[in-house]
């Protein structure tokens, strides 16, 4: 089974070369993530999670951005899920940390994530419309995501299973420059049991606007905490992350 994952692994890591040949930040920044999803299934449509989010810039030092975020999802068939979902967002100075914040958000938004299984390759796209108001001025953004998950010693994400993980995504605005940023991430992680993952890779984001353009890289750590609900069969899933 692996032989046939071959190419697709050789591909992601070309991509991930010329990712990093584009960094501009010689700083390694931290993103650490934690999740708590409540899945939906065949018997109960509806779902939702929860998730808190810091970011430093450089090895855990330097913490400068913090999330909290959650929604509410609808399974509308086997792999196709809506989500609503609504956070706050806030950006420090990372050189001046007792300062106020240099950035307040509210955002609000409305995804759709389409998940397909070629042999044990597991394949997610999500479409995402945000509404965002940023120290009070509001803005539109429209995000699309290409995640892969490739289990390496089962041929489902199932418990004691060791995963890659790998995703693209891409930012854009309908107002000029349209295209913001894009993040790319590579990541190995481990599906302890049924409920709880965790991964650490490598993330880069790069950042584009009128003025400046830059990319940083980041090692991010994800913990993922799913509640299964008794007596019922839970539908094979894509351990992903959901910012």
């Amino acid at each position: 089974m692996l032989k046939n994952t071959a190419p697709v692994l050789l591909t992601l890591i070309m991509v991930l070369l010329l990712n990093t040949a584009n960094a501009q930040n010689n700083k390694t920044g931290t993103w650490g993530i934690a999740t708590v999803v409540l899945p939906g299934d065949s018997t109960h449509h509806w779902g939702g999670y929860v998730e808190l989010q810091a970011r430093a810039n450089t090895l855990f030092n330097q913490f400068f951005y913090y999330e909290t975020k959650g929604g509410i999802s609808y399974d509308i068939a086997k792999n196709y899920t809506a989500l609503i979902g609504t956070g706050r967002y806030v950006t420090y100075d990372y050189n001046n940390l007792d300062a106020p914040p240099t950035v307040k958000e509210f955002r609000m938004w409305e995804q759709l994530t389409i998940n397909s299984f070629l042999d044990r390759i597991k394949i997610e796209h999500r479409y995402r419309a945000e509404q965002r108001w940023l120290n009070g001025i509001y803005r539109n953004r429209f995000r699309y995501r290409l995640n892969l998950v490739v289990p390496l010693n089962h041929k489902k994400i199932e418990a004691k299973t060791f995963f890659v993980s790998v995703f693209d995504e891409i930012f854009l605005n309908n107002v000029a420059p349209h295209f913001e940023r894009n993040r790319f991430s590579a990541a190995f992680g481990y599906q302890f049991d049924k409920s709880l993952s965790v991964q650490a890779g490598w993330l880069d984001q790069y950042n584009y606007n009128l003025t400046t353009a830059g990319a940083k890289n980041n090692l991010a750590i994800t913990v993922m905490y799913r509640i299964n609900r008794k007596n019922t069969k839970p539908k094979e899933h894509i351990p992903t992350t959901i910012d």
